[in-house]
């Protein structure tokens, strides 16, 4: 019986989870602030407690789920309409290095010595701080960097170019099987997904990891494992 009790609340505490999850925001599920890191911390702690809660309490730890849920929507809330308790919340960003300037005062409130920092620069392509001009510690502990104009890579602007406006692609087929919905919305149908397969000499959808079309109208088909369509 304890295991069917265990196995019905640990069922019961993940959906609970997520739908709290769902309720706070995927921010939770990207770049985390201190607060949302020790929110996020917390839940999973209680949810666990839920789990494995033989005793008949287990309404405790779901309640304290919904408050710290209701709380982090609350502070959501308030970093939106309060520009000056924002930073207590969310921390703010700091200043790490600017024309040529390292400041030291905020790498010791960052908690990041200079190793870390030059490792995170060689991660982003700058193996040479004379490269860039700003770098900046965002409040999710991740570090921009804005380069020099000489050293930061040519775009189509720096010749005068202007290339066609890129767009999102649409699946059409994912592993092996035909979006029909994602079809429609394109105002199309088998029959032209067909054709337009067989003029690239594909007969087999099975055959077909994704296939993509842009607003060009260009369809693009990876086939799996790289195989040869017979």
């Amino acid at each position: 019986m304890e295991i069917l009790k265990i196995s019905g609340l640990s069922l019961g505490s993940i959906i609970v989870l997520f739908i709290l999850t769902k309720m706070v925001g995927q921010r939770e599920m990207s770049g985390l602030s201190i607060f949302d890191f020790t929110i996020a911390i917390t839940i999973g702690s209680i949810a666990a407690e839920m789990a494995t809660s033989l005793e008949d309490n287990f309404m405790q730890p779901l309640i304290a789920m919904v408050i710290y849920a209701i709380v982090t929507l609350l502070i959501s809330f308030i970093n939106m309409k309060s520009v000056k308790l924002r930073p207590i919340f969310s921390g703010k960003t700091l200043i790490l290095y600017d024309n040529g300037t390292l400041f030291k005062e905020n790498f010791k409130k960052a908690k990041i010595d200079l190793n870390e920092f030059l490792s995170q620069s060689r991660t982003n392509g700058y193996f040479n701080l004379s490269d860039i001009k700003t770098a900046l510690l965002e409040e999710n502990g991740k570090i921009s960097f804005l380069p020099y104009s000489d050293k930061r890579p040519a775009n189509a602007s720096d010749f005068n170019i202007k290339p066609n406006e890129d767009s999102i692609n649409t699946n059409l087929i994912l592993d092996g099987k035909v979006m029909e919905e994602n079809l429609k919305e394109l105002k199309l149908d088998k029959l032209w997904l067909n054709e337009a397969l067989q003029k690239q000499g594909i007969t087999k959808i099975d055959n077909i990891f994704l296939a993509t079309y842009d607003t060009n109208g260009n369809l693009s088909v990876y086939l799996t494992n790289n195989v040869k369509d017979n």
